[in-house]
């Protein structure tokens, strides 16, 4: 065989570094790889999903609905009215889950829902409702276009914000934003819990309906572009969104003709929330990701969701179809006396963040977020870049300063997962084992690897079909 390289150009080495550095000692050029082998038992898929004639128009595609999407904030309503949901129906994270199979902190949220609705006197009267099935019902967020943190359970009296892509009409939704520390999405269901959450359908999602409609549609997108730029990341870190939010609709708040006392709170509360951004971050990723679901032969992650139990997937080549494994727990940092034996698995849909390719993908954006999650900036840095060898293509719109303006990576590419064995890197807040606890801590986390391979089986599966 005739090499093209000149002894010059050294030696190209990959995996153990051993080698490569018994060169260096020898003053040999040093060409390093960082190449590794696919996924055990996924080659047969690979170059089936390789050779889809479909795939890469199919990508470009998927990528494009994606970026060119605008979501925009056009009102704040019930529950009831917005999903049709009715008493004893409840919204979770992630993918389907049953009462038997839920976790503590998805049972905390969905006992302190329940006595918010009415259904129970006591939250803890709510377990032998849940058990018995009988008028109560769990269905996904995101089979209703919706998506929530955390436990992310929605019953028919909370408010949600709703997101709009004005070319075609399409949809989104997400509760109001808690803050943190002992509220329901981490599975907390104290009478203070109930009594905020009381607040927030008779007080506060009212009054920023009325300021929503009054201001007009606002640019969720738009605010995603400049908070990148200011040192949020969008999952763990939006200060600069919710300061973005609350200027936009401060006006049309202190004209509202409300109760000077419930305007008050409202700022007080909004403002002094750093995450109440996360909850309209998330729809807006969720509406553009949802633009490119249905493409036949594209290996686009369209979803990243976990119930606290399982961690789902789903792709846009695969319709609604989900890719399960159990859910993992997160790595970082805990509050207070709590340590790992206290964490639950990892829980929530805003891995949609990760999945559009912000949240832990553009950790560059945020470097004081380490502080919150855990890690290093160096490690902030690297992960963004490393996320580039797993996605599709940049975002022009979201770009990554401190990175020369890189485009965060975007489109999660189930194929490229598994030649590379890089799993995304999620960032999140991490729920007490048990029901009531609250958050415990914040954290890294990724998939569990085996859901790629099955879905890359999946995507071979139809390609063969075609054939």
């Amino acid at each position: 065989m005739t090499s093209t390289h000149r002894p010059s150009d050294g030696v190209v080495t990959s995996g153990v570094g051993l080698f490569a550095d018994a060169l260096d000692a020898q003053a040999v050029g040093v060409n390093r790889v960082d190449w590794r082998p696919p996924m055990e038992g996924t080659e047969d898929d690979l170059v089936t999903v390789a050779t889809d004639p479909l795939r890469l128009d199919a990508n470009r595609r998927a990528v494009d609905a994606m970026t060119s999407t605008q979501a925009m904030v056009v009102d704040v309503a019930p529950a009831s009215e917005l999903l049709g949901l009715e008493r004893g129906q409840f919204l979770h994270a992630g993918p389907p889950l049953k009462w038997e199979n839920a976790s503590g902190p998805m049972r905390g949220a969905l006992q302190g829902a329940a006595a918010l609705e009415g259904l129970v006197d006591d939250p803890e009267d709510a377990v032998a409702l849940f058990e018995s099935g009988d008028s109560v019902s769990l269905e996904p967020c995101h089979h209703r276009s919706a998506v929530g943190p955390m436990a992310g359970v929605v019953s028919p009296s909370m408010w949600m914000w709703v997101l709009e892509d004005q070319t075609d009409g399409r949809r989104t939704y997400c509760t109001l934003n808690e803050g943190l520390g002992k509220v329901l999405r981490y599975g907390a269901y104290s009478p203070e819990v109930l009594q905020r959450l009381r607040w927030m359908s008779d007080v506060l999602g009212p009054l920023l309906g009325q300021a929503v409609r009054a201001t007009g549609p606002i640019d969720a997108t738009g605010i995603l572009t400049q908070m990148l730029q200011m040192g949020d990341e969008a999952h763990n870190r939006n200060r600069a969104g919710t300061l973005m939010l609350l200027r936009d609709i401060a006006p049309a708040l202190a004209q509202s003709g409300a109760d000077a006392k419930d305007i008050a709170e409202v700022f007080s509360f909004v403002g002094g929330n750093d995450h109440f951004f996360l909850n309209i971050a998330m729809p807006a990723c969720k509406l553009a990701l949802d633009a490119a679901r249905g493409i036949e032969g594209s290996t686009m992650v369209v979803a990243m969701a976990r119930n606290g139990t399982e961690f789902g997937i789903q792709t846009a080549g695969t319709g609604d179809q989900w890719f399960t494994g159990p859910a993992q727990v997160a790595e970082g940092l805990y509050l207070g006396d709590y340590g790992p034996d206290d964490a639950n698995p990892d829980i929530g849909d805003s891995a949609i963040t990760e999945t559009a390719g912000i949240g832990g993908f553009a950790m560059a954006t945020a470097p004081a977020i380490v502080r919150f999650v855990g890690g290093s900036v160096p490690d902030a840095l690297a992960t963004s870049r490393r996320m580039r060898e797993i996605t599709i293509g940049e975002n022009p719109r979201w770009s990554i300063p401190v990175l020369d303006f890189m485009g965060t990576p975007t489109g999660i590419d189930v194929s490229r997962v598994c030649r590379t064995g890089i799993l995304p890197q999620i960032n999140t807040g991490m729920a007490g084992r048990v029901a009531g606890v609250g958050q415990v801590g914040a954290g890294l986390v990724t998939p569990p690897a085996n859901i790629f391979p099955a879905a890359l089986s999946a995507l071979a599966e139809r390609t063969r079909s075609r054939r």
